[in-house]
């Protein structure tokens, strides 16, 4: 299985939903960095479950413990490796689904691939696995600001047909958090949380777009050919659960210009080059040219809802399937600190990797 992730700064995370615990594995983080176990629960907190009533109603304290790669504070330059136990897995809320396929879900694909499945919660794929990737990516972030004071940050943009037309450079990370969907724009953020109370009242669930902006970005982050950083970092938010795609600057409306018009024309500002626009995000040729690094993801809805649909057994069986148990309506409030923890992994492999790329 792919559970590892990055070249230099690198993670390979552990655990299921509902087994003992789950975790995470640090690799390639420098000594000297000053952290505790408070650096990652703020993060933590911010993905639990169980933290408002839009959210699965699983209570997880979710409070980590580091176990090694850390003495009198600060980091050794040795695996870091971080726990959290899984405090309220209720396995057997899930033994009528053992041997059958819920629609969308990676019960099916997982049986095909491996001839055996975790069907309590779905196991590794689980969203439960993206505590390590958290954990790990407020590491990333405390590097990125001891280096260059590089800041991400990512709210919710769109939930459902429900759109913010919030500024971006109005956003501070104290508006994000006074609302419970995690968008700044208070309008939206009602009619987005009276829509998941919708949803979720009848049973069904529905996706939407996360924006991310990072900024202070210097120039020259990303390799040539495979491992642009336009590339890392889609590969990084697609591997999060339920995201659908992912897109720079622009992104598709793109197409809709002439090159005369998106391209981003280099000026002097103060001495510095900079581009008059930043349609492409702030990443050419994929590499970053210091610009402010623009992304949105988009989220499908959760596939677990309380609807009739058709399924089949792992025997071929048809049958009518009408799913329950504990679920997120809507995934985006919680995948906002996910989405940074991804960007800030790639951020911090990347930067490490630039420091080899110069005599």
């Amino acid at each position: 299985m792919g559970d590892t992730f990055g070249l230099l700064f690198r993670i390979t995370t552990w655990g299921e939903s509902h087994g003992s615990g789950v975790g995470v594995v640090i690799d390639g983080c420098p000594s000297g960095l000053q952290l505790s176990e408070g650096d990652l629960q703020y993060e933590l907190d911010r993905r639990r479950p169980g933290q408002s009533k839009i959210t699965t109603q699983r209570k997880e304290s979710d409070s980590v413990r580091i176990l090694s790669g850390v003495f009198e504070g600060c980091t050794t330059g040795t695996a870091i490796s971080l726990m959290v136990s899984n405090e309220d897995a209720k396995p057997h809320a899930y033994d009528h689904l053992k041997d059958l396929y819920r629609p969308s879900h990676a019960d099916y694909t997982f049986d095909r691939k491996y001839g055996f499945r975790d069907w309590m919660g779905g196991g590794r794929s689980s969203a439960r696995e993206t505590i390590g990737r958290v954990a790990a990516g407020a590491i990333a972030k405390k590097l990125l600001q001891h280096w260059e004071k590089i800041k991400t940050m990512a709210w919710v943009e769109q939930i459902h047909d429900i759109k913010s037309s919030v500024d971006k450079q109005s956003v501070s990370k104290k508006r994000i958090e006074a609302s419970l969907v995690r968008c700044p724009d208070p309008e939206a953020s009602e009619a987005m949380i009276a829509r998941i109370h919708e949803v979720r009242k009848s049973g069904d669930s529905v996706g939407g777009i996360i924006r991310a902006v990072v900024r202070n970005a210097p120039a020259g982050l990303g390799e040539p050919v495979f491992d642009k950083l336009t590339a890392d970092l889609a590969k990084a938010l697609m591997s999060l659960p339920a995201t659908r795609g992912v897109e720079f600057g622009l992104g598709f409306d793109s197409v809709k210009l002439k090159g005369s018009e998106h391209n981003d024309a280099f000026v002097m500002q103060e001495g510095i080059i900079r581009t008059s626009t930043n349609h492409s995000g702030g990443i050419q040729g994929g590499i970053s040219n210091g610009e402010e690094i623009d992304l949105r993801v988009s989220f499908k809805p959760t596939s677990t809802i309380n609807f009739e649909q058709d399924t089949v057994t792992r025997e071929g069986k048809s049958l009518k399937l009408k799913a329950k148990g504990r679920h997120d309506p809507c995934v985006l409030p919680r995948a906002v600190p996910m989405v940074e923890a991804m960007i800030n992994l790639v951020l911090a492999d990347h930067y490490l990797r630039n420091h080899t790329s110069r005599i």
